[in-house]
């Protein structure tokens, strides 16, 4: 996963810093409501009904099993015991005192986690495949494409103030896990006719109100075009969409009212003044990113061993749990697991500080310290052994 360097911690640590003395200003009524508003949707905190909302970005539903920990730290000290995993694979708190927030920010800092851009008019947590990097089927580890699409967008100056929210998906399988149809844009890793990898994207899907399909602006781009493709739609959408009703304001909505040939039209002629600008990636910098997804380090191990084997043929209850939460993985002798966090009569993705911790301590042992959050609020352990499947199934019931 991305590790981040000098330049991100100083600029988390200074963002905390800011937002402190901006939330001590608030509760000392130093600012009014509608000044502190923009302010705290920055920093993903919501104020609804009972008590303030937090949302945490987790890029791409990437955890390591040390994040983990901090989170049910979080949720054991500031909130009610427990925390809510999103289906763009975030995580909210929902029980939080404003005066709080600010050191929370502070504990996350320390693990490399924020709230930036959870909330608010700009471009949201990129999304992708939980099965990312060790599907079989996949094409290309979408993964680096997500980071570079988070560095180009986290306080990006031109789209900080969007006419809505906007949600980016980026997929490298055929089966679309990550459901990037329906994002503001998807971003498919495809190959052209002349078996080179690049991008078809499209735009204009989302689910609400409106459920729509997005539809392709671009049929395929090169690798180093991914960055301006996306400031095109962008530009296009900052410049036309509504803001004069903010049930009409999303990019879908511009699309349908628009047509998409004279969106197309519209994108593609920005496109080409900046589409060789200083945001072309270059193979170094693509390079940079993928470096932060190299495999773990994998043994030597043959598909269903016969401790596996036996353990299905013996044990009903995990050949179900088997065939159900078990997929195939790119590397011989492993496997993907679907921790399921839908237990009868609790909400879709709530999770108690007790149970992060014992997932954390899980993933340190089986799956290399790595946790996945899913669009279907589940949790995934990438990369396990197929022998320790059974020992891993014992130890979730």
């Amino acid at each position: 996963m991305y590790q981040y360097d000098d330049y991100d911690h100083q600029m988390l640590a200074d963002r905390v810093s800011q937002f402190r003395d901006q939330t001590d200003r608030y509760l000392k009524g130093k600012i009014s409501n509608a000044e502190f508003l923009p302010l705290r949707l920055q920093n993903g905190l919501y104020i609804q009904r009972l008590a303030p909302m937090l949302r945490i970005a987790i890029p791409y539903g990437l955890l390591s099993s040390k994040q983990i920990r901090k989170l049910a730290f979080i949720a054991r000290h500031y909130d009610k015991g427990y925390g809510h995993f999103t289906t763009r694979q975030n995580i909210q708190f929902n029980w939080l005192e404003l005066e709080d927030v600010p050191d929370i920010l502070a504990h996350l800092a320390e693990v490399e986690m924020h709230a930036i851009q959870t909330s608010g008019n700009c471009i949201r947590n990129t999304t992708t495949d939980q099965f990312a990097g060790v599907a079989v089927e996949e094409l290309e580890d979408s993964r680096a494409y997500c980071e570079l699409i988070r560095q180009w967008s986290t306080f990006h100056p031109e789209f900080a103030y969007l006419p809505r929210k906007f949600k980016i998906a980026v997929c490298g399988t055929k089966d679309d896990q990550a459901a990037t149809q329906l994002h503001d844009i998807g971003v498919y890793l495809v190959k052209n006719q002349s078996e080179e990898v690049g991008f078809k994207i499209l735009a204009g899907g989302g689910l609400g109100r409106t459920p729509v399909i997005g539809q392709e602006v671009f049929e395929f781009i090169e690798k180093k075009h991914l960055l301006t493709a996306l400031e095109a739609i962008l530009r296009v959408y900052n410049r036309h969409g509504r803001r004069d009703n903010k049930y009409k304001a999303r990019i879908k909505i511009l699309i349908k009212e628009t047509g998409i040939e004279k969106f197309r039209e519209q994108v593609h002629a920005e496109w080409q003044k900046i589409k060789n600008g200083p945001q072309s990636l270059i193979e170094k910098e693509i390079d940079r990113c993928k470096s932060f997804f190299v495999d773990p380090p994998y043994f030597d191990k043959e598909d269903n061993p016969g401790v596996l084997i036996e353990a299905l043929q013996s044990n009903i209850l995990f050949s179900s749990w088997h065939e159900q939460n078990v997929r195939p993985h790119k590397k011989s002798g492993y496997a993907i697991v679907t921790i399921c966090l839908k237990e009868t009569g609790i909400a879709p993705g709530d999770i108690t500080d007790n149970q992060l911790e014992y997932i954390a301590d899980l993933a340190d042992e089986f799956s290399f310290g790595e946790v996945r959050v899913t669009h279907h609020q589940n949790l995934v352990f990438a990369d396990v052994e197929q022998s320790k499947l059974f020992k891993l199934w014992q130890n979730l019931n």
